[in-house]
């Protein structure tokens, strides 16, 4: 087949998903690129609520890029992970969070003012229990035909694996986690 028979999409959905490191580091590339086309771009997140290095960053560009960038920082941090998780915050909180997480999201796939929605960790919420497969069907189905999805997290469901564009697999080969030593500023958050 040559190149000229090729088309383009006016939008596509993007699935960062697996067990290995780089799947918001993946979607913050995304949102380097877009942003360098002039494209509007809203990342919301579900999880994170303490102090990562991309919060500050997204920060720091914002007054660079205005009405072109919306974040929005959403969640009550880690679901179910034993001490990682917060311990003062109940089952309850983490859904409502993740619904009012959500909400933002759809807002901004559906609106059409936005090239780009990036959803970090919203396969975490919906594989916890925090959000529903169908709440994530339908942001996929319901978005702007101009609006192309990035959708990041562990345990994307399979099953909906068929309505995306382009799914990446980061596959973890090692981690010095698996040895007992945490997170690092500036490479892991």
């Amino acid at each position: 087949m040559a190149f000229e028979d090729f088309q383009t999409k006016e939008s596509v959905i993007i699935v960062y998903t697996g067990e290995g490191k780089g799947k918001t580091s993946a979607s913050l590339g995304l949102m380097v690129r877009a942003l360098g086309n002039r494209w509007n771009v809203a990342f919301v997140q579900f999880i994170k609520y303490w102090g990562v290095g991309e919060h500050v960053f997204i920060r720091d560009i914002t007054p660079l890029f205005k009405d072109q960038l919306y974040f929005y920082k959403g969640g009550k941090g880690f679901y179910g992970a034993g001490e990682l998780s917060p311990q003062q915050v109940t089952p309850a909180q983490h859904k409502q969070a993740a619904q009012e997480t959500y909400d933002e999201a759809y807002k901004a796939a559906t609106s059409g003012d936005y090239n780009l929605v990036i959803c970090d960790e919203i396969s975490n919420a919906v594989h916890n229990g925090l959000l529903t497969e169908k709440q994530l069907q339908d942001l996929i189905i319901n978005r702007s035909p101009k609006t192309s999805l990035c959708l990041t997290g562990r345990d994307f469901p399979e099953k909906l694996l068929a309505r995306v564009d382009i799914a990446t697999d980061m596959h973890k080969i090692k981690h010095h986690f698996d040895d007992k030593f945490l997170a690092n500023k500036g490479i892991d958050f």
